[in-house]
């Protein structure tokens, strides 16, 4: 059984490095240019400049037709404003220059022209002959300024991972020969004459600007790449295909090519991520240049394989977004100054990316249909994408959110997140159209660039300085100079001039006697000839003996040179020993500084773990607190309500106790009276039948008057006999709410039961506490319950009676009509005064007091039943003089 190995967890790739917060930020320079009007008859102008920082929009007159003249004018500012008479020198110093001034210096920049169809995007980044735009000039400016210190071909080199490599003096030498070879490129000219026939000069010489600071001491590349961005997809404009991808294939009867295996169409790139978490596009072709015209040269060729279309707006639209990057590659000379240091972490690669974006364009003006109406969707939502990403990043900023910028919803913000993350500096120039036609797009321009000034972008931080002392460069070509000079004035031997130097020491000897023998008995030749060749034996000897005594001379110099050489190594030796213990200790150092950064930022950590967990308690706290002080009122209102209703009841007890009291006394004070009036009849009874009895038989008895001659006695003080028939009961009158209607009977549940006598009766009534859309919709009337507090502190209960009808929305609703007041009152205690009415009635009592012991008299008077007497509930009497007989 075989075992599958494990495999190990993909490490977490570590966060990128954002700019800090102390570190300074720059909004985004946003920069607007206006077009010359066409010079058509009628045109309306809507766009007026009115200074070098802001412009107004006027809607047109048609417009306010349509909209009922709703549109205002309005104004806005940008960081500069050029009009139709500004120059392409101009906008070049103030929008393009400081960012080729930072790609010197090893900084990056995003520079991108915005607008809609037919402003001048691509002629303000282009230009034309005579009238070059921002990025011919930019790289003129590049060149100019590093033109003396670029290193050889092929000295740096992509290691297609975004990065550059350093090679040596000879990789570089045989690269260059492999180059002019097999590739036959051909030599960049020394001349100005243009490569392509189809642009002319289009930067005069007087225009041409450079520099300042440029590191002397350093050797740069410059390498440039072109890529257009087409249905959000990324091509490679300047790959090399056999055919032009854009351009149908045909055969030779006519018909279009469809498979074609010679023919490789350009395959899309993808976005990646290297190392320092900066995106680039893998796989993309990137060409060393070395002056201007061949950099021109490398662009227009792939500007020729951009995708452009004729539309109803623009002759030559840009239907893809063009990027154009120029990569500058930077490393240091080492100590001597002649040769590049070989150093991959010394290389500073930094790129200025020029972005021509398409017009965003409505389709209903330019007319689009099939692949044009899908291209035309595609830049419109691409650039869709950009204003929402620089919505999100202006929130994130202003109001403190951390809300996720979508950056990969399009290839165009996906590939520059960086420098919106603080990679460097970015610039946008606004181009417009015053043509009143575009009113409504330039006002959707307008608002994006206003809001694209509030972003703010971190500063790009500076690349650290190399260690070796300044002015190499400048001391490695004296050297060679006063080498050079020495040699010439010791004439000693000049490289690539032996002949001279070997003419001149043949010069110094004899000249050889003729060698010439005409007859055997010539004896002076060979004589002479040996003369000759003697004196140049000695010669010879005595120039080698002044080599030989030069050279001993020259070889102790060597040593005195050598031993001075060693001298200088060991002390070199030392000082590098000395400098690997300081290394050593600034490693120690590091070390400890990173240890004690990993301590601060776990002891930060912590902290901001306690302060989050303070801020919960504080927060608990607080809570709880509130809750604390908020059950403390109510129990404080729970105490005065008890308060409160405990003296309200107590007087209540008092009231009703008084009242019950006076009840009772007067009950008693009654029976009393009752019983002292029975007493009182039932003697006088017997005082009359015992004057009945003893009275003369002769006596007639008086007759009795007539009951209508006979005065209604007035009413004595004393209460009147209470009669022995039954008491007859008032009939009831029924209540209003006593009818056939179905009643909604709300009683709130904080109303006082009484236990009065009279009490609402509602029959079939449907009781509640709360109001109820349920119960009112089955009942037709309503009722409700209420308690107050009188002005002589009883309780008086109200009756608020309503009808209920039905809503036209479908609900129900209650309309008052009637108020019935239920009241509870002690009964008012009878005076103990007696009235002057009834001190009158006293003395003519007692003017007839006689007549009371009269039987006739005193039977004369009738009991009858009447509601409201004091002798208790539903009894009074009426007393009447009885009628005397004539």
């Amino acid at each position: 059984m075989m075992i599958r190995p494990v495999r190990g967890k993909t490490p977490r790739r570590p966060a990128p490095k954002k700019a800090g917060s102390s570190s300074q930020k720059d909004p985004v320079g946003v920069y607007c240019r206006v077009r010359p009007l066409n010079s058509d008859e009628g045109v309306e102008c809507c766009i007026e400049v009115i200074s070098s920082s802001a412009i107004q929009l006027h809607a047109p007159d048609g417009l306010k037709a349509n909209r009922n003249g709703e549109f205002k004018e309005t104004q806005y500012s940008f960081k500069k404003v050029f009009g139709v008479t500004t120059s392409q020198k101009e906008l070049f110093e103030d929008v393009a220059k400081p960012l080729v001034d930072d790609l010197i210096h090893g900084k990056n920049g995003l520079l991108f022209t915005y607008g809609v169809t037919g402003s001048g995007k691509t002629f303000t980044m282009t230009g034309s002959a005579g009238q070059g735009g921002l990025l011919p000039r930019a790289l003129d400016m590049i060149f100019n300024s590093v033109g003396p210190y670029q290193a050889k071909r092929f000295v740096f080199k992509p290691d297609d991972k975004n990065g550059m490599e350093v090679q040596n003096q000879v990789d570089a030498l045989l690269e260059r020969q492999k180059r002019d070879l097999h590739l036959a490129v051909p030599k960049t000219p020394t001349t100005r004459i243009r490569m392509d026939p189809e642009f002319g000069d289009m930067i005069r010489p007087d225009e041409a600007c450079k520099g300042e600071g440029v590191d002397e001491d350093s050797s740069f590349s410059v390498f440039v790449s072109y890529i257009e961005i087409y249905n959000n997809y990324i091509y490679d404009l300047l790959e090399e295909v056999p055919f032009d991808p854009i351009k149908p294939k045909w055969n030779g009867g006519g018909t279009p090519l469809r498979t074609n295996t010679e023919f490789i169409p350009p395959q899309s790139k993808i976005l990646r991520e290297d190392q320092n978490h900066n995106m680039y596009v893998a796989g993309c072709t990137e060409v060393e240049v070395k002056s201007t015209d061949e950099a021109f040269d490398i662009f227009w060729k792939g500007q020729k394989r951009r995708r452009i279309a004729n539309t109803q707006l623009n002759r030559e639209s840009s239907r893809s977004h063009s990027v154009f990057i120029i990569k500058v590659a930077q490393a240091p000379l080492d100590a001597d100054g002649d040769n590049v240091l070989q150093d991959k972490n010394q290389v500073s690669v930094a790129q200025l990316c020029l972005v021509d974006l398409a017009g965003s364009e409505r389709t209903s003006r330019t007319r689009a249909e099939g692949s044009r109406l899908r291209e035309a969707g595609n830049i419109n939502q691409s650039l869709m994408t950009l204003r929402t990403c620089i919505e999100v990043l202006r929130e994130n900023q202003m109001c403190g959110t951390n809300k996720m910028v979508p950056y990969r919803d399009s290839k165009v913000t996906h590939l520059f997140k960086n420098y919106f993350d603080g990679e460097g500096k970015v610039r946008m120039v606004v181009c417009v159209n015053p043509n009143a036609d575009d009113y409504e797009e330039t006002m959707l321009v307008m608002r994006f660039a206003e809001m694209t000034q509030e972003v703010e972008v971190a500063r790009p931080v500076d690349r650290p300085i190399c260690g070796f002392a300044a002015g190499r460069r400048q001391r490695n070509q004296a050297f060679k100079e006063e080498l050079s000079r020495r040699l010439e004035e010791r004439g000693g031997p000049l490289e690539g001039d032996p002949p001279a130097t070997l003419n001149q020491l043949l010069l110094s000897l004899p000249p050889l006697p003729p060698c010439e023998i005409l007859d055997a008995s010539d004896d002076h030749t060979l004589p002479r000839l040996m003369e000759v060749l003697e004196a140049r034996r000695r010669i010879r000897q005595a120039l080698s003996e002044e080599h030989k005594k030069t050279a001993n001379k020259l070889r102790s110099m060597l040593q005195d040179l050598d031993g001075n050489l060693n001298g200088k190594e060991n002390f070199i030796h030392q000082q590098r020993g000395r400098l690997e213990e300081r290394d050593r200790t600034i490693e120690s150092q590091k070390t400890e500084i990173d240890r004690l950064e990993k301590k601060n930022k776990l002891l930060e950590s912590k902290i901001d773990v306690l302060q989050k967990t303070t801020n919960i308690y504080q927060e608990d706290k607080r809570s709880l607190q509130h809750e604390l002080d908020s059950r403390a009122q109510q129990l404080q209102r729970e105490l005065s309500d008890k308060r409160r209703m405990e003296a309200r009841m107590q007087g209540m007890v008092t009231d009703t106790k008084l009242k019950w009291e006076k009840e009772c006394e007067r009950r008693v004070n009654a029976k009393q009276l009752e019983m002292q009036n029975k007493l009182w009849v039932k003697d006088e009874k017997l005082k009359q039948l015992k004057a009945i009895v003893t009275e003369t038989k002769t006596e007639k008895p008086q007759r009795p008057s007539r009951e209508k001659d006979r005065l209604p006695a007035k009413r004595s003080a004393s209460p009147s006999p209470v009669p022995t028939a039954a008491p007859v009961r008032p009939t009831h009158r029924r209540s209003h709410s006593a009818g056939g209607d179905r009643w909604v009977d709300h009683k709130p549940a904080s109303n006082v039961d009484l236990d009065t006598v009279m009490q609402p009766n509602l029959p079939n009534a449907i009781k509640v506490t709360t109001p109820s859309e349920k119960a009112l919709s089955k009942c037709d009337k309503y009722v409700l319950t209420h308690q107050e507090v009188a002005s002589d502190g009883e309780i008086q209960t109200k009756l608020i009676k309503g009808e209920v009808f039905k809503t036209r929305g479908g609900g129900q609703a209650v309309q008052f009509t009637d108020i019935e007041t239920l009241r509870q009152e002690a009964p008012a205690v009878p005076s103990r005064k007696r009235r002057s009415s009834e001190g009158n009635c006293a003395q003519q009592d007692e003017r007839m007091d006689g007549d009371w012991t009269d039987t006739e008299t005193r039977c004369s008077y009738a009991v009858e039943r009447r509601a409201g007497s004091n002798l208790g509930p539903g009894y009074q009497h009426h007393g009447y003089q009885k009628r005397r007989k004539p």
